[in-house]
């Protein structure tokens, strides 16, 4: 059972998801309450749009162990496929009785209730998952399944608090914070003259960037609002030993970021292949992302999930006959998982240059 098992997961990794099926099927009537199994063949046929079919997958599992949050999350993701987000938020509303504490299910209940057009309840969902992690915050200012709440002064005010946790890392231009923050220039500079004006950061004009750049603002944290919530406010004043120092460490940095930054217009140049429904694009710029030569080493290294489905999607688009039908199917589902890449690598950028 377990051998059978197992070549359904050998299949899967090859992208043979039609005999991983099979193989699920084989070790299944051997032995009914595999959960994992179950959990395995939904994730197949979700992978290949049958979401009805996923959904019974899902259901076997959780007449198995009810309080499975795996397949509850799952099962929600396949009826948001479907755009049944009251059935998505249901099965979210799961995951959280279960787990009050799950930040990644407070943040899809936000997507799944701002699509549902419950405006409100989305607002106070998304809150929620910040609280628990404010990583969620900057995830939300890119998401588009929470355009229906863009427009509401919460929102606003949470791109606040990503523009402020930037600056709170060290990052203290408007350049910085577009790049680790994935916002525009206007939203930065609108969220920048809100903090100031509610004393919570304080611009210094013209500071000197380098010896052979020049002058730009610079923001920080206000020291009255450093003392009011404990934290250590950054060193601005440093020596020439500091810079020596820095300048070691910087050549580190920059070669490190640099390597992310080609990964991310690589990214790019995927996503607009994708959005503009070029296939032999796409297929070009996804095959670069996932061949070790390029970035697939790196994609493996950190993202092993994302990777696998990028070569699944990779397969299909490849297809000479059917791969400009499946890209104009399955595009946005191809853009969302691009953009939670585009968040990883985005994630990695701030932990160089922190």
């Amino acid at each position: 059972m377990q051998d059978l098992f197992k070549k359904g997961l050998n299949k899967m990794a090859d992208e043979n998801l039609d005999e991983a099926i099979q193989y699920f099927d084989l070790a299944l009537r051997l032995d009914p309450n595999l959960i994992d199994a179950w959990i395995k063949r939904g994730y197949c046929f979700f992978h290949l749009n049958n979401y009805s079919q996923a959904i019974i997958s899902y259901d076997k599992a959780l007449a198995i162990e009810p309080n499975n949050t795996e397949a509850w999350n799952l099962k929600a993701l396949a009826f948001y496929r479907m755009k049944n987000y009251d059935k998505a938020i249901d099965c979210v509303n799961k995951v959280i009785d279960i787990d009050p504490n799950d930040g990644m299910a407070w943040y899809n209940k936000a997507c799944y209730l701002s699509l549902a057009g419950r405006v409100e309840e989305a607002i106070d969902a998304l809150k929620r998952a910040i609280e628990i992690d404010i990583a969620y915050a900057k995830k939300a200012v890119k998401d588009r399944d929470l355009d229906n709440i863009k427009h509401d002064i919460v929102f606003k005010r949470i791109v606040e608090v990503v523009v402020l946790e930037a600056i709170r890392m060290g990052h203290s231009n408007v350049g910085k914070m577009i790049w680790v923050t994935g916002l525009n220039r206007q939203e930065v500079e609108e969220a920048l003259n809100s903090l100031m004006l509610k004393g919570l950061i304080v611009k210094k004009t013209g500071i000197q960037l380098g010896l052979t750049m020049g002058k730009e603002d610079q923001y920080e944290l206000a020291p009255e609002f450093v003392s009011r919530i404990g934290l250590e406010k950054p060193q601005t004043m440093h020596t020439d030993a500091d810079d020596n120092r820095n300048r070691n460490r910087s050549k580190e940095v920059l070669e490190r970021v640099q390597v992310f930054k080609e990964l991310s217009e690589e990214i790019d140049k995927a996503r607009s292949s994708v959005e503009k429904g070029d296939v032999d694009g796409a297929v070009e710029h996804i095959g670069r992302l996932l061949e070790p030569r390029f970035f697939g080493s790196i994609l493996i290294e950190h993202v092993p999930d994302l990777h696998r489905d990028l070569r699944l999607y990779h397969m299909r688009l490849k297809d000479v006959e059917r791969g400009k039908n499946y890209l104009n199917a399955n595009k946005q589902n191809i853009l969302e998982l691009i953009a939670e890449l585009e968040a990883k690598v985005d994630e990695k950028v701030r932990k160089c240059i922190a």
